[in-house]
């Protein structure tokens, strides 16, 4: 996505701007180091170019931008649960509006911080209380850590994932090692399966990796580069692509749109959210993905 020719509605630093598409605000990163914008709506990282590459996060070209549905694309923040384990599908934080906290910058890069705090809305569909914030860390590699508190009485249980959209040259061509070989198949009702330690697509992918190795790597010969995905505080990879098919049956993506994506997620997944991780009154936790080209 390019965000560079969209005028400044606020100068906040030489480096960081806030703009707009549609009366969603983005924080857009102008650094020697890369470019990047991340919308408040959803607390969404739409946007990630080190200096001299091509976007490593996809966008769909299709994506609503109306503040009230989550955005396609990019990496969507996915609390307090993932899923379809409770309404709506993967929680309410991709769709609320977060709050920019500040940002950080030096010569290595910059750090922005946003905050999304309950209100009577969450109350109504989560009836618990949390402190979430989003910690984007830009430099020649994205940084994206989800940093939830229990601020609440009683502990309480959750899950969740940071949904990235990678963005590849030609998802026929692109290698993927490092998921580990077993995987929940969402595509055969969640039967557990084994598979190979290279994947190398032809159709529509939607598992979710129990024991990946610490970095999954997408080697991508159209682009010629290999992106780098190291997650931490999760249980699981998942990868995701709706292949032609599916990418047809979404109003939000093109009917081509598949095949430059794949989604390698850092997911800390439950089958219900009773299974879900439990926070105990004033701890916190965090689910961290880092991403990078080789």
């Amino acid at each position: 996505m390019d965000l560079k020719t969209l005028p400044a509605l606020t100068v906040l630093s030489d480096n960081v701007t806030i703009v707009e598409i549609n009366q969603i605000k983005i924080v857009r990163v102008i650094h020697e180091k890369a470019t990047a914008g991340i919308a408040l709506h959803g607390g969404h990282v739409v946007s990630f170019s080190p200096e001299g590459q091509e976007d490593l996060i996809w966008m769909s070209e299709k994506a609503v931008f109306d503040g009230k549905t989550a955005l396609r694309g990019g990496i969507p923040v996915c609390w307090p649960w993932f899923g379809r384990i409770a309404a709506p599908a993967h929680g309410f934080a991709r769709t609320f509006e977060w709050e920019l906290i500040e940002h950080r910058e030096n010569d290595n890069g910059v750090i922005v911080e946003l905050a999304l705090f309950p209100t009577e809305e969450t109350h109504a569909i989560w009836p618990h209380m949390f402190d979430a914030r989003l910690v984007v860390e830009i430099s020649d590699e994205l940084k994206v850590t989800l940093k939830i508190a229990n601020i609440d009485d009683e502990p309480w249980t959750f899950s969740g994932a940071l949904h990235s959209y990678l963005n590849v040259g030609d998802i026929r061509q692109a290698q993927t090692t490092g998921m580990g070989t077993e995987h929940i198949d969402n595509l055969k009702a969640g039967e557990v399966c084994q598979g190979g330690d290279l994947l190398q697509l032809t159709d529509t992918i939607d598992r979710v990796y129990t024991q990946p190795e610490p970095q999954i790597l997408v080697n991508d010969p159209v682009l010629h580069r290999t992106l780098s995905v190291k997650n931490y505080g999760h249980n699981s990879a998942v990868l995701w692509n709706p292949w032609a098919e599916g990418a047809q049956s979404m109003g939000d993506m093109a009917d081509n749109g598949y095949k430059t994506m794949l989604c390698v997620e850092s997911a800390l997944h439950a089958p219900t959210l009773e299974q879900g991780k439990t926070l105990q009154p004033g701890k916190s936790y965090e689910l961290v993905t880092v991403i990078s080209a080789l």
